[in-house]
């Protein structure tokens, strides 16, 4: 099974300790840059650029805090099964893959090229974290 949850337990086994910091740090990511557009649009538009539909970038902001939200959740609970990895991971994805076919098409600022390093750097880490603390499961109950 790949389930890695742990909330049931007193304390989670300590392999699973880097889902949890992983969780809070791009739950924190997101929650910060969701709420940016939100609370100050003008200093958000110098640094990525003019945008045509300011609605469409809160809509994206308020999507991106909600993310934001449930991996903060979730990292506070202790509860990081396969659903929040799978969100926290295909939406780092999905930001990247907008983040490079419109900044490599000079539709938006190259400084989306930045984010979309650190969105893969994210995906990266959720795969190698998820795949290592299942291992590590995996390999606890051989013993056991």
């Amino acid at each position: 099974m790949l389930g890695v949850r742990w909330h049931e337990q007193a304390e989670a086994p300590a392999s699973a300790r880097p889902l949890y910091l992983l969780a809070w740090v791009q739950g924190i990511f997101y929650a910060l840059t969701g709420l940016w557009p939100l609370l100050h649009m003008p200093s958000f538009l110098a640094v990525t650029g003019p945008k045509v539909d300011l609605w469409l970038v809160k809509t994206v902001g308020l999507l991106i805090l909600v993310i934001g939200a449930v991996l903060l959740v979730g990292a506070r609970r202790r509860s990081i099964g396969p659903e929040l990895a799978l969100l926290a991971a295909g939406a780092a994805a999905a930001l990247a893959g907008v983040d490079l076919v419109y900044a490599l098409s000079d539709r938006i600022s190259d400084i989306y090229l930045l984010d979309a390093a650190a969105e893969i750097g994210l995906v990266i880490l959720w795969i190698a974290s998820w795949w290592r603390t299942a291992a590590r499961r995996k390999g606890s109950r051989r013993l056991a």
